[in-house]
């Protein structure tokens, strides 16, 4: 039998040890705390410029958009309350909303159109030519990205002007019939805009895409092609189901550039002749700048970046899904 000062004694025993050992994680856990404290602060100390940043150049000027977009104001004199008169004035007036039907034209150029050529001009160089050759053409057509916008749009306005390269080629062919100002002519040019915008977009989106080819398996491929699949088969059944997020950031990206178009547009055409190339960008400058109208154009900025939204947000979404 065990004596019972003999128990109390163990049991003491044991009741000083776990005083003991938490004494001794007490302090673990002390340093533990400000470790991670010290760690946040350290982090926050790193973000914190790049938030004011953000908050400087970003925040508040679409905050302060947002303020002026309920006022008339010339940007000097007092501010007079309008309410949502500055958004009824852009949807009754044809020139301002007319730019904004010219943003949503130029999506199929600047989006569909570069999307559509980058998937297949990227299937072709990753399944023909992924070697040298290849690497030289992403290269090639990726050289519109390093040109600025700028000097994109006065080569292309000397390339489409009357007695331009483009002509002179017609001309050469035979069909003269065919030679135009082009970025004169009513009709056509918004199109050619938009081929400037084609030319701009294609080398990215073939660069991004070429990228996601190569994380897809090569055994996919060579299944299929055991099996039979053509190319066409293989491109709508295996590349383009797995190229999903990269094609919705082509989207978003192009999209973005489309609706948001200024310095191409204002290059080449400064929205002329008339409207037919006015864009909400150039409206947006004319109505700040020009005619003093900053609600006015605050409003329109407003519009444009909730278009934005109400476009992009779907692509996002959709290619967000698992594949």
């Amino acid at each position: 039998m065990t004596c019972p000062d003999m128990k109390n004694s163990r049991d003491k025993t044991s009741s000083e040890l776990e005083i003991e050992t938490a004494a001794q994680k007490l302090p673990r856990r002390i340093f533990s705390r400000e470790r991670i404290r010290r760690e946040t602060l350290i982090s926050w100390a790193f973000v914190l410029p790049a938030l004011l940043m953000y908050a400087m150049f970003v925040l508040l000027p679409l905050f302060l958009s947002i303020y002026y977009s309920f006022f008339r104001w010339n940007g000097v004199g007092p501010m007079t309350w309008v309410g949502l008169k500055n958004y009824l004035t852009i949807l009754e007036f044809p020139n301002l909303l007319g730019s904004i039907i010219n943003a949503f034209k130029l999506i199929l150029y600047f989006s569909f159109v570069p999307v559509g050529l980058g998937l297949i001009v990227a299937s072709v160089i990753n399944r023909v030519a992924p070697g040298r050759f290849g690497a030289v053409a992403r290269t090639v057509l990726f050289l519109p990205q390093i040109i600025p916008l700028v000097a994109a749009g006065i080569i292309w306005g000397w390339l489409l002007a009357f007695p331009g390269l483009i002509n002179e080629i017609l001309r050469g062919l035979g069909l003269e019939a065919l030679t135009r100002a082009w970025l004169g002519d009513f009709t056509w040019a918004l199109p050619s805009v938009g081929v400037i915008g084609i030319w701009v977009l294609l080398g990215f989106c073939t660069v991004l895409l070429l990228t996601g080819m190569s994380k897809i398996d090569p055994s996919l491929y060579e299944s299929a092609r055991i099996d039979g699949a053509s190319w066409w088969a293989e491109f709508t059944n295996i590349t383009v189901p797995l190229l999903k997020q990269e094609i919705g950031v082509c989207l978003t990206v192009t999209v973005i550039n489309a609706l948001a178009a200024f310095d191409i547009v204002w290059v080449s055409t400064a929205g002329g002749p008339g409207n037919s190339t006015s864009v909400p960008g150039i409206q947006i400058y004319i109505l700040g700048f020009s005619q003093r109208s900053v609600g006015l154009a605050s409003a329109l900025a407003v519009m444009l970046m909730l278009l934005v939204l109400i476009v992009i947000l779907p692509i996002q979404r959709l290619s967000r899904e698992t594949r």
